[in-house]
């Protein structure tokens, strides 16, 4: 009898990476081979995404597309957009599972049972997911992707998230170390925390997230990591100085902003103001000049006129931030902002958008050539392309140099010399050159 196979597609954001490499371990106890999506595998697991409509509809191009591989598989659909509309997914030709949030991690034997004749669905109500499964992505990156906390409690006007993964939950502190030394002993070299409120870590457990950054820096023998999307006013003052003296937390933060406008961020049920955002991003530059600072922005959000983007536009100008994550306003069913009234046109939307855009490459080459020339630890990928290599330094600058399979995998100190202008019109993402004769030892 030959082995069974399973292949692997991932929507959306890096905790959606982190639970696929969580599935596959399961899958890989369980019997299966890994394959490649275009191989024809027997079994096909699509972990969605549901914050905006393209991912709903990548997913349907997705299954199309694993169907022309083996017309014969089993198709599971896992994730944000399975627990919110598995019905609408149930109707594509082709799924056999339809999985939720709380079932998604018993995929295996909800496939072992599973009679052809039907599209099954597996998707309980949101609100009775109380359990909690941590994960890590795993042989895709060198860096790998912590899950520490799932779901959210916020309920902002225009998220999705806390219907398709439930209220706020995590292991306690001990439980989440214990399964960090899991990455230790494979070798790990950087690990970013990740989940979907993480600075909501513990709270239900009556502990904190700086509680366990701590213990990560003491406990853990791992060399770097990075925190990865953090809410302003969750990112406490503690929490900054401790990075900052920190020899294994880098200077590099992911804070979502949404809007620079305070009527908007009132209407968005966020839980600040833009005055403490502001004072985030002052401190850390006091305490770290050279960290690394990404900012999450919506445009086009009800009622926001030209002006209050206007207000956005300038505010962030004045940020000492360096890159954007800039997303179209999306309604999405079930949500209050999806009933407000004052629709901005799509036309709008897309020109602040590009606004935004180039104000972010702005930003981020500023603050790249204001690097040039100094002495940093970067961590290489085992990835090669064109007889280069990549990595990012501590300061999350991402860097090539000349490929040498010694380096992957590797922190070496690099001092870096120029801004690559032709990778940055071909890739849409800056980066600087280091040849091999400047590797400092």
């Amino acid at each position: 009898m030959s082995t069974p196979t399973v292949a692997y597609y991932t929507l959306g954001c890096k905790l959606n990476f982190s639970e696929t490499s969580t599935i596959a371990r399961l899958f890989n106890d369980n019997g299966y081979a890994k394959m490649e999506f275009n191989q024809g595998a027997d079994v096909y697991i699509i972990n969605t995404c549901s914050v905006t409509d393209h991912a709903d509809r990548k997913c349907k191009k997705v299954v199309a597309q694993a169907l022309k591989h083996n017309p014969q598989a089993f198709i599971a659909v896992v994730g944000c957009y399975a627990q919110l509309k598995p019905e609408e997914i149930a109707t594509i030709a082709g799924v056999d599972v339809v999985l939720g949030a709380s079932e998604k991690f018993d995929v295996v034997q909800h496939i072992e049972t599973k009679k052809r004749t039907e599209t099954k669905i597996a998707a309980g109500e949101i609100k009775l997911a109380n359990t909690f499964v941590p994960a890590y992505s795993e042989g895709d990156r060198t860096r790998t992707f912590f899950k520490v906390q799932d779901g959210c409690d916020y309920f902002c006007a225009f998220c999705t998230i806390p219907l398709a993964r439930g209220f706020s939950r995590s292991e306690t502190i001990e439980v989440t170390i214990a399964k960090a030394k899991e990455l230790e002993n494979k070798g790990i070299k950087e690990v970013v925390l990740t989940g979907v409120n993480i600075g909501d870590f513990g709270r239900h457990n009556g502990e904190q997230f700086f509680d366990l950054i701590k213990r990560f820096e003491t406990d853990v023998n791992i060399d770097r990591y990075r925190i990865s999307s953090i809410e302003p006013n969750l990112l406490t003052e503690e929490i900054i100085n401790f990075v900052a003296q920190s020899k294994k937390f880098m200077p590099h933060f992911h804070i979502p902003l949404q809007s620079g406008s305070n009527k908007i961020l009132k209407l968005m049920r966020r839980r600040y103001v833009r005055e403490l955002y502001a004072s985030r991003i002052a401190l850390i530059k006091q305490r770290m000049p050279n960290a690394c600072i990404g900012v999450d922005v919506i445009v086009g959000f009800p009622s926001e006129t030209h002006d209050d983007f206007l207000e956005t536009y300038n505010f962030i100008n004045e940020l000492d931030v360096q890159y954007l994550h800039v997303f179209p306003y999306s309604e999405r069913p079930n949500t209050s902002a999806a009933r407000m009234k004052n629709v901005v046109v799509n036309r709008d939307r897309t020109q602040r958008v590009q606004m935004l855009q180039i104000l972010s490459e702005k930003k981020r080459n500023y603050f790249y050539q204001s690097q040039l020339n100094n002495t940093f630890n970067v961590l290489f990928e085992h990835e090669k392309s064109d007889g280069f290599m990549y990595g990012f330094t501590d300061n999350y600058i991402k860097v090539k140099a000349n490929y040498d399979p010694l380096l992957a995998n590797e922190i070496v100190p690099y001092k870096i010399t120029k801004l690559d202008t032709t990778e940055a019109a071909a890739t849409g993402y800056s980066m600087v050159d280091i040849p091999t004769k400047h590797i400092v030892l």
